[in-house]
């Protein structure tokens, strides 16, 4: 059965709702299971259209606990770009809402890095990725850039990371995996070209819904 939470798609009419019940119980259908993973893999469905996306999803480190229990703590949530910013809800918690895109555009004109990688390092040297809920879902070179400043000590309490594309996107991830296994930093990714920034939101959002359930008693921890 699908979890209360799990239907809140914003949906504001009835027509909207109904759409989003009947939408909702055809995942159910698809990627049946009660645990958490299971889910962030009904969410990662619902989100891309496609259910063999279930089988693509990766977890380390028990990030879904980490990440429900840093949005309850209030903890930064800090993007790559504006777009998966956006998508996630300002609703059910209180996390202050960051994007790297823009932090860095000095360091990017010096080096000839990408805006999205020394957004990332900019804001690390702030100390902001520490204890936050990092998202990434467009740039992989953002999701490189992480992953050397965790192997060089930055603790985020989890990552969601689904960047998109042909270049370094699949690696990007896989070193983020490889990162996280080594330090313990927990990491929610997919394996594979695909992904994108609404992915990453919807993903997020569900953990933003597992909080929730936390805090409401619906879930024990």
């Amino acid at each position: 059965m699908t979890d209360a939470s799990e239907t809140d798609l914003g949906a504001t009419t009835e027509d909207g709702d109904a759409i989003a019940e009947a939408s909702l119980d055809i995942v159910s259908k698809l990627v049946p299971g009660d645990t958490l993973p299971d889910r962030f893999r009904r969410k990662a469905v619902h989100a891309t259209g496609d259910p063999e996306f279930q089988y693509l999803m990766r977890f380390g480190n028990d990030p879904i606990h980490s990440g429900a229990e840093a949005v309850l703590s209030g903890a930064p949530i800090i993007t790559d770009v504006n777009m998966p910013r956006h998508g996630i809800t300002d609703r059910g918690h209180d996390c202050e809402k960051y994007t790297a895109l823009g932090e860095g555009d000095d360091r990017a004109e010096e080096t000839g890095i990408t805006r999205t990688e020394a957004g990332v390092i900019a804001l690390d040297e702030q100390g902001v990725y520490d204890d936050a809920i990092a998202v990434i879902g467009n740039a992989p070179t953002a999701a490189l850039s992480l992953a050397e400043r965790i192997e060089a000590g930055t603790r985020p309490a989890a990552v969601v990371a689904t960047p998109v594309g042909f270049i370094k996107a699949a690696e990007s991830r896989a070193r983020l995996r490889e990162a996280g296994e080594a330090t313990g930093v927990p990491t929610i990714t997919n394996v594979g070209r695909r992904g994108g920034s609404g992915l990453a939101a919807a993903l997020t959002n569900e953990l933003i819904h597992v909080a929730s359930d936390i805090g409401d008693g619906v879930i024990e921890v």
